[in-house]
């Protein structure tokens, strides 16, 4: 075989290699934290151990299995805060917090575990409390490893705690999942940003064919 098709083979295989390596993901299982900021939801910038909202806010958890924050799985159903709590009278010294619990989809779950179904609470605390205590008032037992992190919310998950999943990220997209749990909200923290295989790939493959330009040039030059 010529030198020209072993470089477009080798140019092949790394367009093939770089699709193969795209077509799995890996993603974290933990519970996301959310702030109702008018119709949407935001992805929160603290977690619920520092967090601390006002009378009248609406916060979200969600648990599932997700790659990044951008793409991590918002929380479902009803996110008003009459709905949730105008049943609930303010009080002199306290606040309602409207929590909305979404515990995930079975695709999510740890193995042998199912999800409860999801819900609303309003938690009435101290006003100085943070998210944490509002969900202690309406959701326990909650369940937090070593290093503070919300494990559990009513119990669920009876195990783990933000354990990496490999394979296809279920449901990616912007209602579904993640980044890796950690310091930097509580819930989770960011991942760095870096170029993606397929850009590596692409650099090579570029390489690759310049270099059989190049040598054909030349073999034209010298026939």
């Amino acid at each position: 075989m010529s030198a020209l098709p072993v470089l477009l083979v080798a140019a092949a295989l790394l367009l093939v290699t770089a699709g193969a390596g795209t077509a799995q993901a890996v993603g974290y299982r933990y519970w996301s934290f959310w702030d109702r900021d008018g119709g949407r939801w935001t992805y929160a910038t603290e977690g619920p151990s520092t967090a601390r909202p006002a009378d009248g806010d609406v916060q979200g958890m969600r648990f599932a299995v997700s790659e990044d924050s951008r793409n991590a799985a918002r929380p479902r159903g009803t996110a008003d805060f009459a709905a949730i709590c105008g049943s609930t009278p303010a009080r002199g010294g306290q606040k309602r917090v409207a929590l909305v619990l979404d515990f995930g989809t079975e695709a999510d779950a740890p193995a042998g575990e199912t999800p409860p179904a999801a819900r609303t609470a309003c938690a009435r605390v101290p006003s100085g409390a943070t998210t944490a205590e509002a969900l202690a008032a309406v959701a326990k037992p909650l369940r937090y490893d070593t290093n503070a992190l919300l494990c559990a919310i009513a119990g669920y998950p009876a195990k783990g705690c933000g354990e990496q999943v490999s394979g296809t990220v279920p449901g990616k997209g912007p209602d579904a999942g993640a980044e890796s749990p950690g310091a930097g909200t509580g819930s989770s923290r960011k991942k760095d940003g870096g170029p993606s295989v397929g850009l590596f790939a692409g650099g090579a493959v570029v390489v690759v064919l310049a270099g059989a330009a190049v040598w054909q040039a030349r073999r034209r030059r010298n026939a």
